[in-house]
This record gives structure tokens, C-alpha cells and sequence, in this order.
């Protein structure tokens, strides 16, 4: 009995040390690192996957070039990426899955409003930092989250821009579709009231799901024959409507959102997109090569991932520089300890006039940036391999509402 004591003591020793020593938990305790992730939420599968997957990109490429701080502090920092589907079940789904995992810090994310505004919930009732590259719809920081940022404009501003752009060029009707998205409809509706004020005459305003055959939609629109159609929502949807409408011979102006910011837009309706009075689009966020700061990001990305970068994956690669950022100056404050949540949510709301790729970032009370840029583009080729080339019709820069 003393003999197998004495042997259980000594087991019971080893383990304590290896307890006291961390060899049982944290990930690379072996080598004094402290693990910290930072997730990513957009569609990295599906019709939308060509934007969410470089949306991952550039947030990846910033954990890799941005990421040198921490690691000297100590910490290994590692991208957790996950596919919401363009879908707000799966989304969130995926961030319930997000919040429990402790060692989450922050989230670059999502592609969509709809899958953003439900998921945020969770976010926030975790204290889970959110900074979003894409997200635009105003209920994203109208409720007054500290967890939730953007690093691009709002709906209710674009939709404007939109408006005020049509009426510049000499628009005196619209016919008005939206895709039933929080998104969607929310841009179509601001676009609607600003066309109404600067008077253009609205003929119809339709949410529809249909992306396939645009032949009960497309009645009305060819018998009251509008200067415009105005279309709130993706370019998966509306590329195609576009192309069924120049079939039918509609020859009026096509003007839509940053939903339809996509090359993908050009392989679907070709042609099409130039002839008439020809398509634009309003968008916060412009080619890459628009921002001063974007050329050696446009180069490594591309270095890479063997493609220029599409449209707001330089707004990822800033959301994700925020967030490492943040981190930073909350564990140091902790004395270089991984922080808390809500002392991340605080770091990242408080910093003034952050030198990003895409522009200066300061975050209002609501997380909004203080001025965020708007660009109206026109069209130019049907080539996919031409899109970064479309025309700059306009840039506005534009502070949000109170």
C-alpha cells in the first residue's frame, strides 16, 4: 500500500505541474502563446460568393500584415472564418457558434444587412466587437450597439445619392423593384421618397423574390415605358432582369446599389448592361484603386489570391485592422493579457482619425463613420474582366444623419 501511495503522489505532482505550466489547455501553451480569433461571416458559398469570399481575403490578408503586434505581445492570433450563405438562419446559426467560443475576440462581417441585423443580436448580447465592411441598411448601428461598427455608408444616404444622380441626368419617371431583403427594400424605399422630393414621378414600387423569368414584372414596365428602372437589392437578380428587359426591348436607364457591384453582374447580362440609356449603379464602396491608400494592397492581394480585389474586400482588410487594433490596446491595458469583450468593444469604438486603405476611419456615438464616401458608376463594358474599370460619374463625401 505505501508503494502504490508513493507512486499515485508522484503522478499527482507531475500533473499539478503540468497544470501550473498550462500544458492542458489554451492552444500553443507549449510555447507561452495565448490564443485569440477574430471570425468572419459572409457567403463563401452560393450565388454571392464571389464578393464574400474576397471579403474573407482581405480580412485575412490584414490578420497576416496587420497582425505583427500581438504576436510580439505574445499571442497567436488566428482568422476563424465561416460561411453565413448570404442567409440569415445560417448566420445565425454561425454566430451562436462564434459567441460561445471564448476565445473569439472580435468579427469582420457580414456581406448582407439581412443576415447582419439578426446575427448582430447575438454579437451584442455577447459583447462581441462587430466591424462590418458592407453592411449599409441604418437599423445596422441605429440601435445604438457599442459592439457594432461599419467601415462604409448608409442606405438612407445612398438611396438618396441614387435619387438626386437620376435626377441629374435628366430622369422624370421610375419604375421601382426591390428584392423583399432588409437590404434591399430598405434602399428602394430611401431612393423612392428622395425621387418623390426632387420630382420624379414614380410608376410602380414591386418587391419580388423571382430571379429567373421577369415576364409578369416586366408587363407593367414596358407598357408605362419609364425614363428609369430603379432595382434595390443583388446583381445575381437584377442582372438578369436587366437582360430579359433589353430582350423585350425596353430602352430606358437601369440604375441600382451596391448590391450590384459584382464582375459577376457583366458574365450574367453581358451587353446588355450598355445598351439603352445604359446601367449605374451607387455603391460605398469604390474600386480599390479609387483610395489613395489602396496600391500595395491591390498588388499583395493580388500576389496572393491571383485576382484584383473585388469590391469591399479593401473595407475587409480595414475592419479586420480595427479589430487587431482594438485588441492591442485593450490587452494592453490588461498588461498584455488577453482582455475582455466589452474592453475590446470599447478599444475599437475610441480610436480618432485611423490611417486605413480605404480612408481616414472615425467612429461616431452609433459606430458610424463621420464621413463616409459615395460613388455613382456607370457601366462601361459588358466584360467581366473590364468591371474595375467602370466610370466614376460621381463621388460625394457625406457625414451620416444625426
Amino acid at each position: 500500500m505505501k508503494r502504490t501511495f508513493g507512486v499515485l503522489s508522484v503522478v499527482l505532482v507531475l500533473s499539478m505541474l503540468l497544470a501550473a505550466c498550462g500544458g492542458t489547455g489554451g492552444g500553443a501553451a507549449t510555447t507561452g502563446e495565448q490564443v485569440i480569433k477574430i471570425a468572419s461571416q459572409s457567403p463563401l458559398s452560393g450565388g454571392l460568393s464571389s464578393i464574400g469570399v474576397d471579403i474573407k481575403n482581405g480580412a485575412e490578408l490584414a490578420l497576416e500584415q496587420k497582425g505583427g503586434a500581438l504576436k510580439d505581445m505574445g499571442f497567436k492570433v488566428e482568422l476563424a472564418p465561416y460561411d453565413d450563405q448570404a442567409n440569415p438562419d445560417t448566420g445565425v446559426a454561425n454566430a451562436k457558434q462564434i459567441v460561445a467560443d471564448p476565445a473569439v475576440l472580435c468579427i469582420v462581417g457580414h456581406y448582407n444587412s439581412g443576415v447582419q441585423i439578426p446575427s448582430s443580436e447575438e454579437y451584442h448580447a455577447s459583447g462581441l466587437a462587430n466591424v462590418s465592411p458592407a453592411n449599409t441598411n441604418p437599423k445596422v448601428t441605429d440601435r445604438g450597439y457599442l459592439e457594432v461598427n461599419r467601415v462604409c455608408g448608409r442606405d438612407d444616404i445612398q438611396g438618396v445619392v441614387g435619387a438626386q444622380a437620376a435626377q441629374s441626368k435628366g430622369i422624370k419617371t421610375v419604375y421601382v423593384f426591390h428584392d423583399k431583403t432588409a437590404y434591399g427594400q430598405g434602399i428602394a424605399e430611401f431612393f423612392n421618397r428622395e425621387a418623390d422630393k426632387v420630382g420624379i414621378k414614380v410608376l410602380g414600387f414591386e418587391g419580388t423574390e423571382e430571379k429567373a423569368n421577369f415576364d409578369a414584372l416586366l408587363t407593367p414596365v414596358l407598357s408605362s415605358n419609364p425614363d428609369m428602372v430603379y432595382l434595390g437589392g443583388m446583381f445575381d437578380q437584377w442582372a438578369v432582369l436587366i437582360k430579359q428587359a433589353r430582350e423585350k426591348g425596353y430602352k430606358g436607364m437601369f440604375m441600382s446599389d451596391d448590391g450590384f457591384d459584382s464582375s459577376e453582374a457583366a458574365k450574367i447580362a453581358g451587353d446588355a448592361l450598355l445598351e439603352g440609356a445604359g446601367t449605374y449603379f451607387t455603391t460605398v464602396a469604390g474600386p480599390a484603386k479609387e483610395y489613395p491608400g489602396t496600391a500595395k494592397f491591390i498588388e499583395d492581394f493580388k500576389a496572393k489570391y491571383g485576382s484584383d480585389p473585388k469590391p469591399f474586400a479593401a473595407n475587409a482588410y480595414d475592419s479586420m485592422a480595427i479589430c487587431l487594433k482594438g485588441i492591442e490596446a485593450a490587452a494592453k491595458a490588461n498588461g498584455n493579457k488577453v482582455p475582455t469583450r466589452q474592453a475590446v468593444a470599447e478599444a475599437i469604438r475610441a480610436p480618432k482619425d485611423y490611417d486605413g486603405i480605404t480612408g481616414t476611419i472615425n467612429f461616431n456615438s452609433k459606430g458610424d463613420l463621420t464621413e463616409a464616401k459615395y460613388f455613382v458608376i456607370q457601366i462601361t463594358s459588358g466584360d467581366p474582366e473590364k468591371w474595375s474599370d467602370n466610370t466614376i460619374d460621381q463621388v460625394l463625401s457625406i457625414a451620416p444623419p444625426e
